[in-house]
């Protein structure tokens, strides 16, 4: 009797997973977390009438979704000044990640991107058996130009940038990315990621021709939308790319209630502004406590902030470890330098008061550990 027979990549790539999720941590620990503030979601929650829109969507669930997602898409079009043939939505950014790497890339294409950043997007291009390039921060902030410049010496199909960036809640102006569009390879398409943009000063998002043929932008309803669970995404470009993603997309993977509910969240810009406020507020609050214990807060754009624990990645590993022992989830960059930071997503007052509570608890753990 035989198994299935796997293709020559899937035999070669790694059995692991981008990310271990809080309640992966909570069974092996056998209790909850008391704060959960490692998902750069918005505890916050979604907009009242986003609640509403998935009560009154409830009883039609015994029928497939619209699978062009007809209202859905026309709002989004109103909202980034665009057509409705510039927009694709999708399970959320990362699967329109996945939707866009296999329609790009073959085996051995190359692929650049920021050494530690968004680890799902390595994950699809290795998936396919794309070559991934990476560049190394800068200053705490993906290089922008050098990416562009390793993107011309390898001919990459494709540069991925996070804007505003995670790990890091680092950011560009938009005048800045609009001048780099200029110097992008012929054939080479930007991947703009903007999960974080309604988070992000004034002035962060280019001002992009939604035709144009250089760039795809995507964004979410994760994380200021306060519907990460939904998994609603959407991309902006130029209509034969968006065209060619029913060629590979799922066609019925957005429910009924999904889109129902993220057309009532864009509706509702006063409780985005709420939610805005409450992550600035938030983001004050844990620099204040950071830095009250020796932590060094790095400017955010995001709903996080990346706290410097003032070593190498060792030691911010075991201060979150010593957090996660003691209730608090929390995540931090995978690679050096910006491995020496611990990742805090925003929260409730309740949840920044355990913060607060378990952090000098934590360095303590650290310091007599350390002490031997």
């Amino acid at each position: 009797m035989t198994g299935p027979r796997y293709t020559r990549l899937a035999e070669t790539l790694p059995s692991d997973v981008p990310f271990v999720g809080p309640e992966v941590q909570e069974r092996r620990m056998g209790r909850p977390f008391r704060a959960r503030l490692g998902a750069n979601e918005s505890v916050f929650g979604p907009s009242p009438k986003a609640i509403e829109a998935l009560h009154a969507a409830a009883p039609d669930v015994w029928m497939y979704a619209d699978a062009t997602s007809h209202a859905l898409k026309q709002a989004l079009a109103a909202e980034m000044g665009a057509r409705p043939e510039n927009i694709v939505i999708g399970g959320g950014i990362d699967g329109l990640l996945g939707n866009l790497v296999r329609l790009l890339v073959e085996p051995g294409d190359p692929v650049v991107t920021s050494k530690g950043a968004y680890p799902t997007f390595n994950y699809h291009v290795t998936g396919f058996g794309g070559m991934l390039h990476k560049v190394p921060f800068r200053d705490d902030r993906e290089d922008l130009p050098a990416l562009i410049d390793r993107a011309r010496e390898t001919r990459a199909k494709l540069i991925y940038l996070s804007n505003p960036d995670n790990p890091m809640g680092s950011w560009y102006a938009g005048r800045e990315i609009e001048a780099a569009l200029d110097t992008l390879p012929e054939g080479t398409l930007l991947l703009l990621d903007e999960a974080y943009i309604e988070f992000a000063p004034e002035g962060t998002a280019p001002r992009i021709d939604p035709d144009d043929p250089r760039v795809i932008r995507m964004r979410t309803f994760s994380k200021a939308r306060g519907m990460a669970g939904l998994r609603v995404g959407y991309a902006t470009g130029a209509p034969a790319l968006i065209r060619a993603f029913d060629k590979v997309r799922d066609h019925f993977g957005m429910t009924r209630p999904a889109q129902a509910a993220a057309l009532a969240a864009l509706q509702d810009a006063g409780w985005l502004a709420q939610v805005q406020d409450a992550v600035a507020a938030s983001r004050d609050r844990i620099g204040r406590i950071g830095r009250a214990h020796g932590l060094t807060p790095l400017p955010s754009a995001t709903n996080f902030v990346a706290l410097d624990c003032g070593g190498d990645g060792a030691h911010a590993k075991a201060v979150l470890d010593a957090l996660v022992a003691r209730g608090v989830f929390v995540r931090m960059p995978f690679e050096a330098p910006q491995n020496r930071c611990i990742r805090v997503s925003c929260g409730r007052p309740a949840d920044l008061d355990v913060f607060e509570e378990v952090l000098p608890l934590a360095l303590a753990d650290v310091k007599a550990a350390a002490a031997g």
